[in-house]
């Protein structure tokens, strides 16, 4: 039981790390809202190597966090919201893919993480316009949730059963 609190405690850490260092890189595209989501190679190596309950901690607390530094609750309503569409996207792919098939899951929950955001702004500002911007979200999701995906799945070999 300590191991497992550890692990978790050290990952949501390293998740709020990348959070918060990412968040200091100047953009790499000037399109709002799209960013690398560095943070997320975490979220999908924790969902194949710990479990979902451990995972679901994992990426509430560094919401919450993150939302704490960033000191914005839009921000941590767009986190929460993407996140959670994220989550229940792994949960289920999860079930159907293997280790090896990580950076799958990572382009899916990606692509749910963009839609959850961008329900959610249609929801605050109550602009069903903004759904125009769905395919411009999708697109980087697939980018990078590619690149999250690879890189949880590098880690994971690396680390073997280590980890």
């Amino acid at each position: 039981m300590t191991k497992r609190i550890t692990r978790a405690a050290l990952l949501t850490a390293l998740a709020l790390i990348l959070f918060v260092a990412e968040a200091q890189i100047p953009p790499l595209v000037p399109i709002p809202g799209v960013k690398l989501g560095l943070a997320n190679a975490v979220t999908v190596w924790a969902m194949f190597s710990l479990g979902p309950a451990d995972t679901l901690a994992i990426l509430l607390a560094r919401i919450l966090l993150g939302s704490v530094f960033a000191g914005s609750v839009s921000a941590a309503i767009f986190s929460l919201s993407g996140g959670v569409l994220c989550y229940l996207a792994m949960l289920l792919l999860r079930r159907i893919l293997t280790e090896s098939q990580m950076w799958v899951c990572s382009v899916f929950a990606a692509v749910c993480h963009n839609a959850g955001q961008l329900l959610a702004a249609i929801l605050v500002y109550r602009t069903k316009g903004l759904a125009l911007y769905f395919p411009v979200l999708m697109l980087s999701g697939i980018v990078t949730g590619l690149f999250t995906g690879l890189t949880a799945q590098l880690v994971a070999r690396r680390l073997g059963r280590r980890g």
